[in-house]
């Protein structure tokens, strides 16, 4: 099904360097998916309906309130350095 000029393709897609012997593995393996993706899409389901979730989940609605939970100077009690009300961190270069 896959043949080898396609997972040269995705390895350079994927930034990959497969070998040989890793080209023949994994075309095998792909083709090997793709045969289960055949199975799976010769499967009747005309009357089925999709699902978003595969059990039934009944939707939750709560009231959106701003609440005050912690402040600022709370969450700076743990920081190990700060300079006013922000973290201190490394500098990223």
């Amino acid at each position: 099904m896959i043949d080898k000029d396609a997972i040269e393709n995705i390895a350079r897609l994927a930034r990959l360097e497969v070998g040989p012997q890793e080209i023949e593995e994994l075309r095998q393996q792909m083709s090997k998916a793709l045969k289960y993706f055949e199975q799976i899409s010769k499967i009747d389901t005309t009357n089925i309906k999709p699902l978003i979730t595969p059990t039934e989940i009944e939707t939750y609605w709560r009231e959106d309130k701003v609440e005050q939970t912690t402040t600022t100077e709370e969450i700076l009690e743990n920081a190990p350095d700060k300079v006013g009300r922000l973290f201190r961190v490394p500098p990223v270069v």
